[in-house]
């Protein structure tokens, strides 16, 4: 996986019944030109044409 980072999408929704909140993660590979990401670092990514099989989002910030 050369130029990709697995970056976790946090949202908070909440529940219909119980109307109490909790968190859902989601993972996206989004294309991170030069690797110059490190583990931890806050980043916004857009959504592009398709680099790949998985990969639809390039690092923005």
């Amino acid at each position: 996986m050369k130029d990709t980072c697995v970056v976790s999408v946090i949202r908070f929704v909440k529940h219909t019944k119980y109307k109490k909140y909790h968190k859902v993660s989601k993972k996206y590979k989004a294309h991170d030109v030069g690797n110059t990401k490190k583990i931890g670092d806050k980043v916004m990514i857009r959504e592009c044409k398709p680099i790949s099989k998985d990969k639809h989002f390039i690092i923005v910030k």
